[in-house]
């Protein structure tokens, strides 16, 4: 029997370990969906004012009402959608009635509508403040000198349109614009693979339960 304490208490603190790291994503799952939930209220709720001074964080996602200008410069940003493929975010400057210019993320043209005349001029806009966060290590440079983006980098784009660095994201625009499909806020791009990592450690820690179930098994035979 002693030659089996070994291997047994192994095989308890491995499964303890690997149930542990399983029980933590279960509880990640359930602050990511709360999260997620509180977001999707924000974006939901009734719109206010543009606010003065907005924040990065405390304002990130918030509904927003505004009238003013659409300018006719635009920025093309490349993108892709589930129903409608490859194709590019328009990203225009709006000039409000009180006087100060933000980039404004219309929404989605197919990649053969990409040079089409749109509608410009005034506007009363619906959306969302946003903060994108569009870059990863494999996204290429933007090329401002052709009018191809490959994210929406505020800075940048403000200096292109010679505007504030802050972005407003498109719900609804009035009167409409023909040929743009508005892309709004959503939580579709935060990622949430807590339920994946839980069901991948409990499958581990079953499998390690078995196999050193099996171990213990062989061993004890021998040393019958």
């Amino acid at each position: 029997m002693r030659r089996l304490i070994g291997p047994l208490l192994i095989g308890i603190a491995g499964a303890a370990v690997l149930i542990a790291l399983g029980v933590w994503q279960v509880q990640r799952l359930a602050w990511k969906e709360a999260l997620l939930a509180d977001i999707e209220a924000r974006i939901a709720a009734a719109p206010v004012a543009l606010p003065a001074d907005p924040d990065p964080e405390a304002d990130r996602y918030l509904p927003v009402r505004a009238e003013g200008t659409i300018g006719d410069e635009e920025l093309h940003v490349l993108v892709s959608t589930k129903a409608q493929g490859a194709g590019f975010r328009i990203v225009a400057p709006f000039e409000t009635g009180g006087g100060r210019r933000l980039l404004l993320d219309r929404g989605f043209v197919p990649d053969e509508a990409k040079e089409d005349a749109r509608r410009t001029g005034p506007a009363a806009v619906v959306g969302n403040l946003h903060w994108p966060d569009d870059r990863n290590p494999s996204t290429p440079e933007n090329d401002p000198a052709e009018n191809y983006w490959f994210a929406r980098d505020l800075d940048q784009m403000a200096e292109a349109l010679e505007t504030e660095p802050l972005l407003l994201v498109v719900r609804a625009e009035e009167p409409p614009a023909p040929g743009i499909a508005p892309l709004p806020v959503d939580t579709s791009g935060i990622p949430n693979d807590h339920l994946e990592y839980a069901v991948t450690w409990f499958g581990l820690a079953a499998v390690w339960v078995a196999m050193s179930g099996y171990f213990l098994w062989r061993t004890a035979r021998r040393t019958a």
